[in-house]
């Protein structure tokens, strides 16, 4: 392996647990490394501090896979990771259909994400570094979870980033016809080729059971309902009307179906609209819900946007809160790191002045359990969802 020497005193985030390297970092390396090359960092004095994959073309010119000197580019290092990751999620959901089995950074596996939809297994390789181990990586998901299909969800922007190009494919085996799962006892339909993310929101999963005790004979507003996830646990819960926003013809159809399957079209109707449009327009005429969920795609596509997003942030919190009736709820959630939660507090204060409503914060909750937080990369710290009341 190529060796990589950091400058001195570019080792202590690395050292506290962190497993990035910025180019910046770098002092020189012992060869010229092919991109996703494993390679062995060293400390500027000599201290070998584990193995990484290298891209030369990247910011974050090299993850870190393991702690010590060991060989990254074979089958059993990743059933051995893999294996790792499925026994913890076992022990907090025994055999649950639909879980992130691997969820990056969180799980050691950097450049890594693996969902699980019943028999088939959504996979992101964000990486130059994991792509070019692909077929390590298929041949251990295969081994352990026998799966009948693997899609591959890399259309994401990150990706171009590595130098990688955006697709979806099918890596393994044959999609079924439709590929359902089941979460605290209710269904739902998965796109796992079209769908946002890998095709289901199975970070909130969770803070879908918040809901509880806060929608009972209530109506309540979905905002960004993508397929329903929201809409259908409010509906499982008790709530007399349940009206769901989109602007995807697809998810609103998606979410349709959603609500059917768990015999709720009863109580769930869905609207095709910009969410700040309808906002904007409602708040005008009065409308009012005993219970508000915002949950929107990330607004913060990197730090030099945080002040634009901040400002979206705002206005959509403002008017989501002049919706709510007197001693309703808002569950209000961003799914950004950049957006930290000190300031997403800060900006909800803001809102609330701003509606001229005094906002009580119930909960300030985060990713499901399936997505662990790495403490020393505060970046997998991502989802925030702040449960309000508004006497």
């Amino acid at each position: 392996m190529h060796r990589l020497i950091l400058r001195p005193g570019h080792d202590r985030r690395l050292r506290a647990g962190h497993p990035w390297i910025f180019s910046n970092e770098i002092d020189r390396i012992d060869g010229i490394p092919n991109g996703g090359d494993a390679v062995l960092v060293f400390s500027s004095r000599g201290d070998c501090l584990g193995t990484a994959y290298y891209n030369p073309h990247s910011l974050i010119a090299a993850r870190l896979l393991s702690r010590k000197q060991e060989t990254i580019d074979t089958v059993d290092f990743f059933r051995e990771r893999l294996a790792a990751a499925l026994d913890y999620r076992h022990r907090l959901y025994g055999d649950l259909n639909a879980v992130r089995l691997v969820h990056g950074e969180g799980d050691g596996l950097p450049g890594l994400v693996v969902d699980r939809y019943g028999e088939v297994l959504s996979v992101q390789f964000l990486t130059l570094g994991m792509e070019k181990r692909r077929e390590q990586i298929l041949l251990a998901l295969r081994d352990l979870f026998a799966p009948a299909a693997i899609v591959a969800r890399n259309d994401v922007g990150v990706r171009e980033l590595e130098g990688l190009p955006q697709q979806v494919e099918l890596l393994y085996g044959e999609l079924p016809p439709q590929v359902l799962i089941d979460e605290h006892g209710l269904r739902f339909r998965v796109d796992v080729t079209g769908g946002q993310k890998t095709g289901h929101f199975l970070d909130q999963k969770e803070n879908h059971l918040a809901l509880r005790g806060r929608v009972e004979g209530k109506r309540v507003l979905d905002l960004f309902c993508y397929s329903g996830s929201w809409s259908v646990h409010a509906a499982s819960f008790g709530a007399r009307e349940v009206t769901g926003v989109d602007i995807s013809a697809g998810a609103l159809a998606l979410a349709a179906e959603n609500a059917g399957l768990n015999d709720l079209q009863s109580a769930c109707s869905f609207v095709r609209a910009d969410v700040f449009d309808l906002l904007r327009d409602w708040g005008r005429t009065g409308e009012r819900f005993g219970t508000v969920i915002l949950d929107p795609p990330a607004f913060v596509k990197s730090k030099k946007k945080l002040p634009e997003a901040i400002r979206g942030y705002l206005t959509i919190n403002r008017r989501a809160m002049e919706l709510v009736a007197p001693g309703g709820y808002l569950f209000t959630c961003s799914c950004s790191h950049h957006l930290q939660r000190e300031i997403f507090l800060d900006l909800l204060r803001q809102a609330a002045a701003q509606a001229g409503r005094n906002a009580r914060l119930l909960e300030l909750r985060g990713q499901a359990f399936d997505h662990p937080v790495l403490l020393a990369c505060p970046e997998t710290d991502y989802l925030k969802c702040a449960v309000l009341q508004l006497p």
